[in-house]
């Protein structure tokens, strides 16, 4: 199912809203850095795992091969806290279907690469979600 993208904000204040929406140093995102280096990991900031596969992960721990995503629960379809937009509610669904897709695909070719994926949900505690990744991390060789 194709939806077609609508070519200009339903009003200015939407406008306004998708604007403001950052792709990276978000408050989710800056905690769960925060709360890593806490634990003395050292990572890359959006970097790509593959050279060759436009994906950008949002910690990156190039020795251990562990690739960190932090993902939105509205961009990514959060069984918990998902909701359903209230404008261009078709565009939205399909976009966030895409994504999910997306994000499956990413951790499969991270996997066939040897990579480790760990993904959080941005309501995640980042501190346990912290700990976590440095487990993963840690234990890899």
């Amino acid at each position: 199912m194709s939806v077609a993208r609508p070519m200009k904000a339903s009003n200015p204040g939407v406008r306004k809203s998708m604007q403001s929406n950052k792709g990276r140093d978000t408050r989710p995102e800056l905690a769960l850095r925060r709360a890593v280096h806490a634990l003395g990991m050292r990572y890359r900031v959006s970097a790509r795992p593959l050279p060759g596969v436009r994906r950008t992960a949002d910690l990156l721990f190039t020795r251990a091969h562990v690739a960190v995503f932090l993902d939105g629960c509205f961009w990514h379809g959060c069984p918990e806290h998902h909701t359903k937009s209230a404008t261009n509610a078709d565009y939205w669904a399909e976009k966030v279907r895409r994504n999910r897709e997306r994000d499956a695909e990413t951790d499969r070719l991270l996997a066939e690469a040897g990579w480790k994926v760990i993904r959080v949900w941005e309501h995640e505690d980042p501190v346990q979600a912290a700990q976590h990744v440095a487990q993963v991390v840690r234990a890899r060789p």
